[in-house]
């Protein structure tokens, strides 16, 4: 073979990773609804099942308020929300879709730059839930909290698909490795005054089957590859399909992990 020749499969290879990342790069990612991944990648779901257990504790709650809701599929998954349920979205197409979605369940969304202070009076929920935030706000988290309340989220552990994200930019430096460590989390909660109740953490498989996957993946969760488009990494989203074209699924471990934390309730009054 000489040297401008290309390897047998090398066209149809090219025709269809122009196919896939066309496709992924089309596909609108507003909301958290994950179902355009069926049959192109999976992911171990970790073992305390965040949605039903969240469902639980919103069946005997007051008053609930779920902060960054994205497009509110996992709130709207609750069989029986309280009577009175607030989300909060920053994101003006999360926003519009978990309108959609969760007012007729009679829940109300509110727009909210996911940064303090929360748009709530103090101790008006007593329950809190997020499901994968991207700053946890322990101070004002405690300040919404009525006493005896709780805290309730599944969280993005440390080093979550690095193997994804180093393959894009490189070597992660110690801080970044360190970042969204469970204990840190647990000294937060509790320097803003809660106890913490649960903390679990797990490593969970992560397998890419095409680079249509991948494509949607870093779109969707943008914080992974800042600034990812298809054009900036083109050379590597090439390399990378025919990798898994030759070697199969692009793996990689998600981490996550479970806290739950109380406000105490308030201390007795002394008698005069």
């Amino acid at each position: 073979m000489n040297g401008s020749a290309m390897p047998p499969g090398t066209g149809a290879s090219d025709a269809r990773f122009d196919a896939l990342v066309a496709e992924a790069d089309a596909v609108p990612v507003d909301g958290w609804d994950f179902s355009w991944f069926d049959g192109r990648a999976t992911e171990e779901r970790p073992s305390w099942g965040y949605a039903r257990t969240m469902a639980d504790r919103m069946a005997n709650a007051r008053a609930a308020l779920d902060i960054q809701t994205g497009g509110g599929e996992v709130l709207a998954s609750a069989p029986v929300l309280p009577p009175l349920t607030v989300a909060t979205e920053s994101w003006p197409p999360n926003i519009a879709r978990a309108t959609a979605l969760l007012h007729p369940r009679g829940a109300v969304v509110v727009a909210d730059a996911d940064e303090p202070p929360l748009p709530f009076g103090d101790g008006a929920f007593d329950l809190v839930v997020s499901r994968h935030p991207v700053t946890t706000w322990w101070d004002e988290i405690a300040r919404v909290l009525a006493p005896g309340g709780t805290y309730f989220s599944q969280q993005v552990g440390r080093e979550s698909v690095f193997e994804l994200v180093e393959y894009f930019l490189g070597p992660r430096t110690p801080e970044e490795r360190g970042a969204r460590d469970p204990e840190c989390a647990r000294r937060a909660a509790e320097a803003a005054g809660l106890e913490v109740t649960d903390l679990r953490a797990e490593r969970l498989r992560v397998e890419f089957l095409d680079i249509g996957a991948v494509v949607h993946f870093l779109r969707k969760v943008v914080w992974m590859v800042p600034g990812f488009t298809v054009d900036a990494y083109l050379p590597q989203l090439r390399t990378l399909h025919r990798l898994i074209e030759a070697e199969g699924p692009f793996v990689a471990h998600s981490a996550r992990f479970l806290i739950e934390a109380r406000k105490p309730e308030r201390a007795p009054t002394a008698l005069p």
